[in-house]
């Protein structure tokens, strides 16, 4: 039903909401079990406070900042998928057809996982339990502001990652699986940097071989 054009759809707003359903249901599936440490590290913290007294916020609060970093990402990414159904072939499992530009993508994620930014924010999504120590905020407003400002760290270890959807296929179950479960082992291993930049090498060499092909 996602492939149809708009018009057998029920016009130009159905589609668009039929998009950001399903990001925003993948978004929450692939993401949310690869924040449970800092949910969990949320949970261990305030049981703590509660304990010496103080009041502390349920923890679907924290979680429910997480949700709305992730649902501004599937906003985003419906926008990002319209704009390029416009201008660049997409498959029916949406994924880019033209090898250049799939390289293209290719060769981008890998830069950025060997970039600073991508270090910087894999260390605050692997050691969620010092991030919140040091960050704690009290009451409602400040366990949301918690969960935003992690969750941004969260983003900004896989936004570039999710992009790779568009090469391997925005429907395609396999790739979906597969990034899930990437994301998660770089949070959770202790080697996760060097398993980053490992990473970045090898879609820097991939994407780039994609291209030579695509000329040769």
């Amino acid at each position: 039903m996602l492939m149809m054009p708009t018009a057998f759809i029920g016009g130009a707003v159905v589609y668009p909401v039929l998009l950001f359903v399903m990001w925003w249901t993948m978004m929450m599936a692939m993401m949310l079990p690869s924040a449970a440490p800092a949910i969990l590290a949320y949970g261990a913290l305030s049981r703590k406070f509660a304990e010496q007294g103080k009041p502390v916020a349920p923890l679907t609060v924290f979680a429910a900042g997480y949700a709305a970093i992730w649902t501004c990402f599937a906003v985003a990414a419906v926008a990002l998928q319209l704009l390029l159904g416009e201008v660049i072939e997409l498959s029916m499992m949406m994924a880019v057809t033209s090898a250049v530009v799939g390289g293209g993508l290719l060769v981008a994620t890998g830069l950025y996982q060997v970039s600073p930014v991508k270090a910087a924010c894999l260390r605050n999504c692997q050691a969620p339990l010092m991030y919140l120590a040091r960050n704690w905020q009290k009451g409602y407003s400040g366990a949301f502001r918690m969960g935003l400002s992690h969750g941004l760290y969260c983003l900004g270890c896989c936004w570039v990652l999710m992009g790779l959807l568009f090469y391997g296929g925005v429907m395609e179950l396999r790739w979906i699986v597969g990034l899930a479960l990437y994301v998660a082992l770089e949070k959770l291993v202790p080697a996760g940097n060097k398993l980053s930049r490992f990473t970045g090498l090898l879609l820097v060499g991939w994407g780039a071989w994609t291209v030579y092909r695509a000329f040769a």
